[in-house]
């Protein structure tokens, strides 16, 4: 059975840096899935989550929604398992409920992600 289990987070004031980790157990092959990170932003249901940041397998290849370019960064340790979300430079536009997704495709559409977490909830206050 495949857990998705997220780390990190909670309240913190703008411009401060925040971490997010992502643990996939379950899965031998975790280095052969590209990975996301999604939001469920206040007033949105969960279906409609937005794509943060995405990486490949490999960990060579990312995408940022327009909004996060220059602020947050995706990584991922294959050894361990996990990925990874650094936020920095937060706003009050930020906050969300974050989770991580596994994709065989590695898109920006949660359709195509087979694996969840629940996500942590990052709030920002000014």
């Amino acid at each position: 059975q495949v857990q998705v289990e997220e780390s990190g987070g909670g309240l913190v004031q703008a411009g401060d840096s925040v971490m997010l980790s992502c643990v996939v157990s379950g899965r031998r092959t975790f280095d052969k899935y590209a990975m996301g990170w999604f939001r469920q932003v206040p007033g949105k249901e969960r279906e409609e989550r937005e794509c943060v940041a995405t990486i490949n397998y490999s960990g060579d290849t990312t995408y940022y929604t327009d909004s996060v370019k220059g602020r947050f960064t995706i990584s991922r340790d294959n050894a361990k398992n996990t990925v990874y979300l650094q936020m920095t430079y937060l706003i009050t536009a930020d906050p969300a409920v974050f989770s991580c997704g596994v994709s065989p495709l590695g898109r920006t559409t949660t359709a195509v992600y087979i694996d969840w977490g629940r996500g942590p909830q990052v709030t920002v206050s000014s």
